[in-house]
């Protein structure tokens, strides 16, 4: 239960950013991005996109792979299924 609340925490403080929504919404459009997409997407620098990023991985929410020299990035859907879960209990 504590493990459960500490990844809610967690997820929703990684998605309550604008830039962390639009990097969401873009994985969710396209399937999978690179980091040189979310520095083109955003117009943010390429550090600043890198943290977002890492608060999103370090949430559970997205997944990264290597290939190559690139970053990819994929939504971890079972992550959002469980948060999505946890929210439909207060509209009950």
């Amino acid at each position: 239960m504590q493990r459960d609340l500490k990844f809610y925490e967690k997820a929703m403080s990684a998605v309550a950013d604008p830039y962390r929504m639009s990097i969401i919404q873009e994985l969710s459009e396209k399937g999978e991005i690179r980091c040189c997409d979310v520095v083109c997407m955003t117009g943010l620098s390429q550090p600043t996109c890198s943290h977002h990023i890492k608060l999103l991985a370090d949430s559970g929410l997205i997944v990264c792979r290597k290939q190559g020299r690139n970053n990819i990035f994929t939504l971890n859907k079972e992550n959002f299924k469980k948060l999505g879960q946890y929210f439909e209990k207060f509209g009950e």
